[in-house]
């Protein structure tokens, strides 16, 4: 059974991904890249909003593990967006 904070997480990021998304085709720059970084922007806000006062649940801790792949995948996105632009000379 969910808990009422865990559900409160579930919606906000939820929310902060549908807005990412109407926002992103608005403005016509709706991709997925831009759409993975904002939303693991809005991860990143939402459980720190949500964070517990005293005790940390179960699934608080699991989320650390999101988190950390996240922030890997998004290194991936910057080294390929430099090999890109990057000049060959640079390149080894």
């Amino acid at each position: 059974m969910a808990t009422p904070r865990r559900m409160r997480f579930v919606r906000g990021q939820l929310a902060w991904m549908v807005a990412t998304v109407l926002l992103l085709s608005v403005f016509g720059s709706l991709s997925a890249e831009l759409f993975f970084t904002c939303s693991l922007i809005g991860l990143l806000v939402v459980t720190e909003l949500t964070v517990p006062g005293n005790v940390t649940p179960r699934w608080r801790s699991r989320l650390r593990w999101l988190t950390v792949l996240g922030v890997i995948g998004f290194a991936l996105l910057v080294a390929r967006r430099l090999l890109a632009v990057l000049p060959l000379e640079v390149i080894p």
